[in-house]
């Protein structure tokens, strides 16, 4: 067994699946098709490339070890990475029959669980009913990959471009297994810290279930189906409104989202007034351009949506000020952050209270909005350029929506996912953020 074992959260993710919420994370990306063969040397290539990339021979094994073993009582019960002996891409890299619409084929294939016995990746070659393209749909186990890790992996089979090299880390000195004595004043003091931590973030998450004015369609009795949607905005557009209204970026996208949740609720006659769900964001932790082990570094926001408010440019100012707030606090604070909770959580807790914990989601949030980075560099695979990216984020127990956003090349990508019982209707939400977009940007022009 390898000594690459899960991180708390990681293990949490293993735990709390089931087969009606795979808990894995997925991209679309959609290429143009120079040829009818075009998708197949896709799929040639993607199973030729697997191998040369050691993330994705890696499968996850149970590690029942002693808890002095390695570091301590949280590897009791956990679970660890190890290369598959018998790995073979063939089982991961499949290519399908022509596809008329790229999304209904994605939510569909969204809904199986991957192989556990197997490193938990797949990879699904679609082409085009036309002719004209093709996509590919990436799926990855969440406790394979974060979204950072989950791009790295997929780079790796696509053509090779010249990206910065990661700054190494110097290697941390070498601990012992017992402290000693002289550092045990550190270490409770330690212990304490995280633990009046814990607390906060707890009471944190505990407040925020009270005093919400939500709306039945967040929520669902899971089917175990699954549909998705996309939408595309101009970056310029994004830009515009940023700079004349204030905020940033990421405060106009979920801005966007406030907005066409508004549209959408409104449409389908569910009302919008008075709602404002509790929208998840999570924040990664991880340094940007440096080596780090695989494993999830993720903490988060808790922010209320502005769905309610009927004016445009208000409703991105409360994004605005929530959102500041969140980032004064920090990553480690408030309801947000109880991911982190994951590290005070023995290995054999996550075990058996993983499908509890997951059932508790819809008491903690309302839906998902996550930003998934893309690098600036165009993406190709067999020399076809990489020209829509969704990013496809797991559906949480008790949940019927989830959001995830990237922008790349120029455009802003949104995808979405649903209980497709739940959300017949996700092309209508996709739409509405489109229409969302336009009405931010006449509200700057006037």
């Amino acid at each position: 067994m390898t000594s690459d074992l899960l991180t708390p959260l990681d293990l949490a993710f293993w735990n709390i699946e089931s087969p009606e919420h795979p808990m894995h994370l997925g991209a679309l990306g959609v290429f143009p098709a120079g040829s009818p063969a075009a998708a197949a040397r896709a799929a040639d290539l993607l199973t030729a490339r697997a191998p040369g990339v050691s993330g994705l021979r890696m499968r996850i094994r149970d590690a029942w070890r002693p808890p002095l073993a390695v570091r301590g009582p949280f590897s009791f019960g956990g679970a660890g990475r190890e290369p598959d002996p018998a790995f073979d891409p063939l089982h991961h890299v499949r290519l399908h029959a022509p596809a008329e619409d790229f999304h209904a084929r994605a939510g569909r294939l969204l809904e199986r669980p991957l192989d556990r016995a197997r490193p938990p990746w797949e990879a699904h070659v679609l082409p085009g009913a036309d002719g004209a393209s093709f996509a590919v749909l990436f799926k990855f186990h969440h406790a394979l990959a974060d979204g950072l890790r989950a791009l790295t992996l997929a780079a790796g089979v696509l053509d090779p471009v010249d990206m910065p090299p990661p700054r190494p880390r110097p290697d941390p000195p070498a601990r012992a297994r017992v402290p000693g004595l002289r550092r045990l004043p550190d270490l409770l003091r330690g212990a304490l810290t995280d633990a009046g931590r814990a607390l906060d973030i707890g009471a944190a998450a505990a407040l925020s279930t009270l005093d919400v004015r939500s709306s039945p369609a967040f929520t669902a009795r899971s089917s175990g189906t699954r549909r998705t949607a996309g939408a595309v905005l101009d970056l310029d557009d994004v830009h515009l409104v940023r700079k004349t209204a204030g905020g940033t970026v990421n405060d106009v996208l979920i801005a966007v989202v406030a907005g066409g949740l508004r549209r959408w609720l409104d449409e389908r006659g569910d009302g919008s007034e008075g709602v404002a769900p509790r929208a998840l964001i999570p924040v990664s932790t991880r340094r940007p351009r440096t080596a780090q082990p695989p494993g999830n570094r993720l903490s988060g926001y808790l922010t209320r949506l502005p769905v309610g408010d009927p004016d445009p440019l208000s409703r991105l100012a409360a994004v605005r000020s929530a959102m500041d707030r969140n980032k004064d606090a920090g990553p480690g604070r408030g309801a947000g952050a109880v991911a982190l909770l994951a590290d005070h959580v023995p290995a054999l807790g996550h075990r058996l209270g993983g499908p509890l914990v997951g059932q508790a989601a819809r008491l903690w949030f309302d839906v998902l909005v996550t930003s998934v980075p893309l690098p600036s560099l165009g993406l190709r695979l067999g020399g076809h350029p990489l020209t829509e990216v969704y990013p496809l984020a797991p559906l949480a127990p008790g949940h019927a929506l989830a959001v995830a956003v990237s922008t790349y090349r120029g455009r802003v990508h949104y995808g979405l996912v649903a209980d497709a019982r739940a959300v017949p209707d996700l092309d209508r939400l996709a739409r509405a953020l489109a229409e969302e977009a336009e009405t931010l940007l006449t509200a700057c022009a006037s």
